[in-house]
C-alpha cells in the first residue's frame, strides 16, 4: 500500500559540526576528567598483605579438600550445601587482587559492550541482505558507520587482557602456578578446562575473531560503496553471498569470544544459553542505538526517505527483543534455581549480595519492564521523544547487564559504581558518538543505487 504522495530519491551528505560534534567531545572531553579523578579517589589496598592471607587461606581449602570428598556444613562461597548428599568440592579463594583491577575491569566491561554493539551493528547489516528485506535499506548507511569502531572495542579487549589478564581472570593466574594434583591450592575444574581456557589459546581468539569480523565488515562496506557509484546487481549478489558468510562465522565465533571474555571471568561456573544471552544484550542494545542515529539525523534534516514506518519497526524491533533477552534471562535463573546445584548457584548468590543485589533489579526495570510497558502500544513506538527515553533506558540498563556478568567475578566486593565508572562510561559514549558521526559524515547517507530502495522508501504497513 502506499499513501500516494510523490518521493524524490536523491543522495544526502552528512556534515558533521555544531552540537552534535560539541556533545561528543564534551562528553570525551568530561568523561576522561572524571576518568582520571575517580583513579586518584579509589581506596588503594595492600596487595602483598592480601596475597599472604589468602595463601594461608587456599592451603588450608586445599589440605582439607584432598582428605575428604564429603563436606557436611560445607560452604562454597557463601552457600550452604550442607544439607546436600552428593559429592561437593569446594571453590578454593581466588588470589588477592590488587586496585588497579578495579580500572581494567570497568575497561573490560566499556570496550567489550562496544565490540558486542559494533558486531551487531554489522551483523544487521549483513542480516538485511540474506533476509532480502527492504524495509531498512534507507537506514542502512547508519549500522554500517557503527561497525567502523569494532577494531578499537577489540584492541582495547586485548588490552586489558594482556595488561591485568592474571587478576581479572583467576583461570589464568592459575595456570602460571604450574600446579599438579599433589599440590596445595590444585583446581581439579580449571584442570579440566585448561583445553581451552588457556593464555595462547585465548589470546588466538581475542585477535583472530574480531580481525575476522573487521574484514567481512571492511569487505561488505567496499561493496556497498561500489554500489552508489556503479549500480546493477552484481554488488549486491557479492553482499548477500559475504553477508551470508559473515552470519555464519558471527553465530560461532561470537560464542566462543563470549566464553572467553566474559563467562571465563567466572571460570568455576558455565551456562550453555551464555553466547546467545550476550548477542540478546549486544542486539536489542544495537538497536536503541540505531534509533538514537536515526532520529538525531531527521530531526537535523537528514534521512528524509524514512518515514515514521521505519521509526515504527525499529521500535517494534527493540520492543520484541527486550522481551527476548528477558526470556534468555529468566530461563538462566530459572534452570540453575530449580536445579540448585551449589556449582551453578554460586554465580547467582554473589549478584544476589551487595553491591550487586541493586543491579540485579535494576537490570530487570530498565531491560524488560520500561520497554515492555512503555513500547505496547502503537503511539509509543512512533513517538520520537518516548523512543528517546526507552533507547536511554535499555543502553543504560545492558551496560548495567554487562557490569553484572563481570565485576563480581573480577573484582567481587571491591565493585561500586564512582568517579571513575561513570567518566570511563562518558569517555566511551563519547567516542562512539564522534566515530560514528564522522564515518557518516564520509560516504553518501544513502544507498542511492541498492536494489530495493524504492520499495524502502514507499514503505508502509498498510494500518
Amino acid at each position: 500500500m502506499s499513501h500516494g504522495h510523490e518521493i524524490h530519491i536523491q543522495q544526502e551528505q552528512y556534515s558533521f559540526n555544531g552540537k552534535a560534534k560539541t556533545l561528543s567531545i564534551a562528553l570525551l572531553a568530561i568523561g576522561i576528567l572524571l576518568t582520571i579523578v575517580g583513579i586518584f579517589t579509589l581506596p588503594r589496598t595492600d596487595a602483598h598483605h592480601d596475597e599472604h592471607a589468602n595463601a594461608t587461606t587456599t592451603e588450608a581449602a586445599a589440605h582439607h579438600a584432598t582428605e575428604a570428598h564429603v563436606y557436611p556444613g560445607q560452604n562454597i562461597n557463601g552457600v550452604d550445601v550442607g544439607h546436600s548428599n552428593e559429592q561437593v568440592y569446594p571453590i578454593v579463594a581466588e588470589h588477592s587482587k590488587p586496585w588497579t583491577t578495579r580500572i581494567y575491569s570497568t575497561l573490560l566491561v566499556n570496550s567489550y559492550f562496544l565490540l558486542l554493539i559494533s558486531a551487531c551493528a554489522l551483523f544487521f547489516f549483513a542480516l538485511q541482505y540474506i533476509a532480502n528485506a527492504g524495509w531498512a535499506t534507507v537506514l542502512l548507511r547508519v549500522p554500517q558507520a557503527m561497525s567502523t569502531i569494532l577494531p578499537v572495542g577489540a584492541v582495547l579487549v586485548l588490552i586489558v587482557f594482556l595488561l591485568d589478564g592474571q587478576n581479572i581472570y583467576h583461570w589464568l593466574h592459575y595456570e602460571h602456578l604450574h600446579l599438579t594434583k599433589t599440590d596445595a591450592g590444585f583446581d581439579k575444574i580449571l584442570d579440566n578446562k585448561s583445553w581451552f581456557l588457556n593464555s595462547k589459546m585465548a589470546i588466538g581468539f581475542i585477535v583472530g575473531i574480531p580481525l575476522v569480523w573487521y574484514l567481512f565488515g571492511a569487505k561488505l562496506r567496499s561493496l556497498s560503496y561500489k554500489e552508489d557509484t556503479e549500480g546493477g546487481l552484481t554488488f549486491f549478489k557479492q553482499s548477500i553471498t559475504y553477508g551470508a558468510a559473515f552470519t555464519f562465522v558471527f553465530a560461532f565465533t561470537l560464542s566462543i569470544l563470549s566464553w572467553v571474555v566474559c563467562m571465563s571471568v567466572d571460570a568455576h561456573w558455565y551456562s550453555t544459553i551464555f553466547s546467545i544471552y550476550n548477542f540478546a544484550t549486544a542486539w536489542v542494545s544495537t538497536f536503541a542505538i540505531i534509533i538514537l542515529f536515526v532520529l538525531y539525523l531527521r530531526r537535523n534534516g537528514y534521512l528524509k526517505l524514512v518515514t515514521d514506518e521505519h521509526i515504527h519497526d525499529l521500535g517494534k524491533f527493540m520492543f520484541a527483543f527486550s522481551i527476548f533477552w528477558t526470556y534468555l534471562w529468566l530461563a538462566q535463573f530459572l534452570l540453575i534455581w530449580y536445579a540448585n546445584i551449589p556449582e551453578e548457584t554460586v554465580y547467582y548468590y554473589k549478584r544476589w549480595e551487595m553491591p550487586f543485589k541493586f543491579h540485579w533489579f535494576l537490570n530487570l526495570v530498565l531491560n524488560f519492564l520500561i520497554p515492555f510497558l512503555v513500547l505496547m502500544t502503537r503511539n509509543n513506538k512512533r513517538n520520537p521523544k518516548i523512543l528517546t527515553f526507552v533507547a536511554l533506558c535499555v543502553l543504560v540498563g545492558h551496560w548495567n547487564d554487562i557490569y553484572l556478568m563481570i565485576m563480581p567475578g573480577a573484582i567481587d566486593k571491591q565493585a561500586s559504581i564512582g568517579l571513575l565508572e561513570i567518566g570511563m562510561t562518558l569517555a566511551f559514549a563519547g567516542l562512539f558518538i564522534y566515530w560514528t558521526l564522522t564515518a557518516l559524515s564520509k560516504k553518501g547517507l544513502v544507498a542511492i543505487k541498492h536494489p530495493y530502495l524504492e520499495e524502502s522508501a514507499h514503505h508502509d504497513v498498510g494500518v
